[in-house]
């Protein structure tokens, strides 16, 4: 009887997370619909609810905007708008600090969060996995002497709350796996492990046959 019970856990338990975590990006998404006109909301044409039709908004609109900002005119637009925010004494402080963690992360030139580390933490002899942001920079750099990296550990298992280290270099291991193998291994709590890249192993004074 226990092990039926935990046998249909372990698979309606994954699959039911899955379910509330899309839902809530869905629903989240789906409030888009609210930049609509009221006549024109589906509610209002068809009269009912479309879950999902916000999330194609939603994806539209920044399809759209990442469209229209490539070219000449969309650029300078954007600086108007930008130069418009950063003169609003509050706004500007948000704006500007979320725009810089932003491109910080989503930049393809940028290192951010694109590296997984092994560091010791909370002490020494206790390992933890930890992704690569960047270098300390500012007033912080110049307390720091040596080369050092900024890195955010996770929590288990929700990765989304950590903390933010700046560590030698020296004392960390940059590990062989994807970004997305190693929040699997800690959002299961070492459950899940990463399979072992295939690596060949060349043996001195053997030639490669071929």
């Amino acid at each position: 009887m226990r092990k039926y019970f935990i046998t249909g856990l372990l698979i309606l338990v994954p699959l039911a997370i899955t379910l509330w975590v899309l839902n809530l990006i869905i629903s989240t998404m789906d409030q888009s619909l609210l930049l609509l006109p009221v006549s024109w909301r589906p509610e209002a044409l068809i009269g009912f609810r479309i879950p999902g039709l916000g999330s194609i908004l939603t994806l539209l609109i920044i399809f759209l905007t990442g469209v229209a900002t490539r070219n000449f005119i969309g650029r300078q637009v954007v600086r108007l708008w930008e130069g418009l925010l950063t003169r609003i004494p509050v706004v500007k402080s948000i704006y500007s600090s979320v725009k810089q963690v932003s491109d910080t992360l989503f930049s393809s030139s940028g290192n951010a969060f694109r590296k997984a580390m092994l560091v010791q933490y909370p002490r020494q002899g206790s390992w933890t996995i930890a992704f690569l942001t960047g270098t300390p920079g500012g007033e912080v750099a110049n307390h720091l002497a040596g080369d050092y990296v900024s890195l955010y550990v996770p929590t288990t298992p929700n990765p989304t709350s950590g903390f933010f280290l700046m560590v030698p270099r020296v004392d960390t291991i940059e590990l062989d796996m994807s970004v997305d193998e190693a929040l699997k291994y800690i959002v299961s709590m070492g459950v899940v492990a990463p399979e072992l890249a295939d690596k060949k192993v060349n043996t001195p004074g053997v030639a490669k046959a071929g």
